[in-house]
């Protein structure tokens, strides 16, 4: 046990107490005289068992989870259709599961499961380039289930999430060049054309919305794209996010004196809103030290990457990095105009314990590879009778 923690990357793991840090100052800034009072206590323990499984993981060996990964996902998919029976509702989206005295987001667990799956199936190709009809389309086929799944749960921000980890897998698990351009001009031209057909036929995609029951949809997207057609509730918590963040200039307004975060004028500061209240509170530099913190991380992993000598390794970082970079992306993004608000949280800073818990154990499999990757997965997907004609003909 020793030897494999000694393998750690404890940088990574420094990395991950900073973020604890910011994020339960964070909380206690916002939630401090409120309702919420005491969610950063919640989420020290929230903290306190992600890095128990953290630690846990990086002494198992993740060959295991790309073993077993096709009773993984079956088990993902039969949690996302009990969310579509006995989930709970949570701000327009109905993705909450209860268990006892707990509640937990399925959707938030399939990113991690996906990862797992489709690493998997690209393993068990083992090609030097895949095929569009045998290996491609069937893959896209098997993450469009769990995305279906979650658009009917409402969940907007989650099912592009695995759009992105598969669009990062396919990209290093050998998908041919011009299959991939290809790809990439038709999402390019579906974007593009949604955004002008959203503009200019607004109201008619309104009505559209109204009658499939996805109003809360175009009450996202409109202070995006229509911000001057957007309704004033719809606009509330991008417009006021967006002062909050430019009142917090340089060096911001002070810890715990924000003045649009602690008035409340800014919705879900502890949640999906915190890189608002670290703007406003610490201004341009903290938010660039916040990014730089991300960028080391992910470098980090990166590097883990290139000296994987296991090829399931770094297809699982790859996803995780996929995973991690959308995140962060859309959910900074949303706040400062780039991108739609979709509910995506602020990975391990945004209070949760879902997305903390999968967000660490994520980048506990990542130092697995660190500490496993040396061995290589040959015998994987190899039967036991070819193992052993193997080893007699050596």
């Amino acid at each position: 046990m020793l030897q494999k923690l000694k393998k750690v990357d404890y940088i990574v793991v420094f990395i991950l107490l900073i973020f604890m840090g910011i994020s339960i100052m964070a909380i206690y800034s916002v939630t401090a005289g409120t309702k919420f009072e005491g969610y950063h206590i919640k989420m020290l323990y929230f903290y306190i068992l992600a890095f128990v499984i953290f630690f846990g993981l990086i002494l198992l060996d993740y060959k295991v989870f790309v073993k077993y990964a096709l009773y993984i996902y079956l088990f993902g998919i039969a949690l996302l259709i009990a969310v579509n029976f006995f989930g709970s509702d949570l701000n327009g989206a109905q993705g909450w599961l209860k268990l006892g005295g707990f509640s937990f987001q399925p959707a938030e667990m399939f990113k991690l499961i996906l990862i797992i799956f489709l690493t998997y199936q690209l393993m068990k190709r083992q090609k030097a380039e895949l095929s569009l009809w045998s290996d491609v389309l069937p893959i896209c086929g098997l993450t469009f289930i769990p995305f279906a799944l979650v658009m009917i749960q409402n969940d907007l921000g989650n099912a592009l999430s695995y759009v992105l980890i598969l669009l990062g897998l396919l990209w290093v698990g050998n998908i041919k060049f011009l299959h991939a351009f290809i790809a990439l001009v038709i999402l390019a031209a579906v974007a593009i054309g949604g955004i002008f057909a959203y503009i200019h036929f607004y109201d008619n995609v309104h009505q559209f919305m109204k009658k499939i029951n996805r109003e809360h949809w175009t009450e996202r997207i409109d202070p995006w794209l229509v911000p001057d057609k957007a309704t004033a509730k719809a606009s509330y918590h991008t417009k006021n996010a967006k002062l909050a963040i430019a009142s917090g200039g340089m060096l911001g307004e002070g810890y715990m004196k924000g003045t649009s975060v602690q008035s409340g004028r800014v919705p879900y500061t502890y949640s999906d809103s915190i890189f608002v209240e670290i703007a406003e509170e610490f201004g341009f530099v903290g938010s660039s030290v916040l990014l730089l913190l991300y960028f080391i991380l992910i470098h980090r992993m990166i590097l883990i990457c290139l000296e994987c000598r296991d090829r399931a390794g770094p297809l699982l970082i790859v996803g995780v990095i996929s995973m991690l970079l959308y995140q962060i992306f859309e959910n900074i993004g949303a706040f400062i105009g780039l991108m739609p608000l979709t509910g995506i949280t602020l990975p391990f800073i945004s209070y949760g314990g879902t997305s903390l818990i999968i967000n660490m154990a994520s980048v506990g499999i990542v130092m697995s590879v660190r500490v496993h990757g040396h061995e290589v997965s040959e015998d994987l997907f190899t039967p036991a009778t070819q193992k052993i004609s193997a080893t007699k003909h050596a």
